[in-house]
């Protein structure tokens, strides 16, 4: 049985990755991801270097807190424009700002430029780049179609951040020892520049969406992102968690400077092999949480995650050694895989679709915040009671936030639960099996369950038509003109005729054994199903072909199990 068990999870892992090779959209998202990343933590190893060159490790604090603080009040604002368009415009915008000013960065380096230039040029980047990823998170479930291939796509991203947090820094060593600065920062705006090129090309239907208001009103409309958060209390948990984490990210990017130059004595190029082993660590757990794709646990992975991100940073201050620091951040890295897949999908499952980008916003902006502020905090414990009170203290905060949370979390995972099975029912009907992941799922949420005894009337032909039906267990006989015409069981749909061409019921709908049924307003479902091209499409097709092959008065005895409304 074990064993078994243990092919399945293997199995599933190998079917993630393979989904997102086939997906033509999604692999080229994703390894657009990897560019961007890559760029992001060999332009973070750059710029900690300046900073400590000008001013030691209150600079890099500094430098911190003062990239961060203004993504932490734009990155709200403009992600509602990834609300309003196709998103991956705004990635190809913003990866192109990014590798404009990490170039000029490259070029006020080698010609030996104040440092200010710099600080000013990585605060335009930084911005860019937290718009990056709630953008590219909101585009995400758009490529997918189940939670399974959600959770696919993020363990997959999880795997590329965790290779961009290696290679990001381990380029940036390489190049530190046989280079120089100036060629890290041209490094990593070509990377950037690649991310950009990737999404050019993108093909795939948006999901339906509420029209965009003509004029623009950016703070109104970032505001809905933060009041989405703020009136669901799984999305606030989840945000509050991801502001704990990066805090302690926050502080590392003072740590791992000071760590490596005055307590390791390792040199620069040590701040970058540190960096690269938080990276080696984020590879090896992100395989290990490809075995999680199919999962119904991820809350409590994504606790367990958090954890991790903060007690190895406080073993280091006990065992202050080169080897155990090593190990230690490597595990660090495995706590970053299991937030990447677990917190990531757990926010897109559970915001609406049509404030994605601006939920991943806000969250985007509490964790520059949180990260500028871990920075400081860091840089100040740092000078003023030694680098090893600052690792002891500093890693404190995830482990004790993930313990506070862990029964809410275990509650999220067995709400995903059902509505996985709302999902699964919903996907055995054709013209809704079309729809993409966040419509599907946004007619799970608003589903409502009817039970109607054996002989009961759903309804009566001639009535007016205001839901549609899915069978979720028993049966009905479909009776038109007082005939007979089908009979419908468990994962069958009906009621869409009347929905679709705004008439009466064209026939009486009647339960044959006790009935559980899942309904949907119409208001409800006919901007989902209308809304997505897909799946309008084959609801034509569906409508024309019933009120052709069932009429209720001319039409001939039609076989069992066809949709009828």
């Amino acid at each position: 049985m074990g064993q078994r068990g243990g092919r399945s999870r293997l199995g599933d892992a190998a079917a993630a990755f393979a989904s997102n090779t086939r997906n033509r959209d999604l692999r080229r998202a994703q390894l657009s991801f990897l560019g961007a990343w890559t760029a992001e933590w060999a332009f973070t190893v750059g710029l900690g270097i300046v900073a400590y060159r000008d001013g030691g490790a209150t600079a890099v604090g500094l430098v911190g807190l003062l990239r961060m603080v203004p993504s932490a009040v734009l990155t709200p604002l403009l992600s509602p424009l990834a609300d309003r368009g196709r998103r991956e415009r705004v990635l190809v915008l913003v990866s192109t700002v990014r590798g404009v000013a990490t170039a000029a960065t490259a070029v006020v380096v080698g010609v030996a430029g104040p440092p200010q230039v710099v600080y000013a040029l990585a605060v335009v980047s930084t911005v860019a780049a937290t718009l990056y990823r709630p953008a590219h998170s909101a585009l995400l479930p758009s490529l997918c179609r189940t939670g399974y291939e959600l959770a696919s796509a993020n363990v997959v991203r999880g795997l590329l951040d965790s290779v961009a947090t290696l290679a990001g820094p381990l380029l940036a060593a390489v190049l530190l020892r046989f280079v120089g600065l100036t060629a890290v920062f041209a490094v990593s705006a070509g990377a950037s520049c690649w991310a950009a090129v990737l999404l050019l090309r993108l093909r795939y239907d948006a999901p339906p969406r509420p029209s965009a208001p003509v004029e623009v009103h950016l703070v109104g409309e970032a505001a809905d992102g933060v009041r989405a958060v703020v009136r669901n209390r799984d999305l606030a948990l989840i945000v509050g968690l991801a502001a704990a984490q990066t805090f302690t990210r926050g502080a590392l990017t003072v740590l791992t400077v000071v760590v490596a130059i005055d307590l390791l004595r390792t040199g620069e190029p040590g701040v970058g092999t540190l960096s690269a082993a938080i990276g080696a660590g984020a590879v090896l757990g992100s395989l290990a949480a490809s075995l999680l794709v199919g999962t119904r646990r991820l809350g409590a992975w994504f606790a367990v995650g958090v954890a991790l991100f903060g007690l190895p940073v406080t073993l280091i201050g006990v065992l202050p050694y080169q080897a155990a620091a090593l190990a230690l951040l490597a595990c660090v890295g495995v706590g970053n895989a299991l937030i990447d897949v677990g917190g990531f999908t757990l926010l897109a499952r559970t915001a609406p679709d049509d404030v994605l980008a601006r939920v991943f916003g806000v969250l985007e902006s509490l964790v520059a915040l949180s990260t500028g502020t871990g920075a400081v905090v860091a840089a100040l414990v740092v000078e003023q009671a030694g680098v090893r009170t600052a690792l002891l203290t500093m890693g404190l905060l995830g482990p004790v936030a993930a313990a506070a949370s862990w029964h809410r979390l275990r509650q999220l995972d067995r709400s995903i639960g059902v509505r996985d099975r709302d999902i699964d029912l919903l996907r055995a009907v054709a013209m809704l099996d079309l729809l993409p992941l966040p419509a599907i799922e946004q007619l799970a949420r608003r589903m409502e369950p009817v039970a109607v005894p054996a002989g009961g009337v759903v309804f009566e032909q001639g009535d007016v038509g205001d839901r549609y039906y899915v069978i979720e267990s028993g049966s009905v006989e479909v009776v038109g003109d007082g005939r007979a015409v089908a009979t419908l069981g468990p994962g069958e749909g009906f009621g869409e005729i009347a929905l679709l061409r705004s008439t009466r019921r064209t026939a009486t709908v009647r339960a044959t054994s006790a009935l559980r049924l899942q309904t949907l307003r119409s208001d409800h479902f006919l901007p989902v199903v209308l809304g997505y091209t897909p799946s309008a499409r084959e609801a034509g097709t569906v409508v024309d072909t019933m009120l052709h092959r069932y009429a209720p008065r001319d039409a001939p005895e039609p076989p069992a199990g066809r949709q009828i409304p």
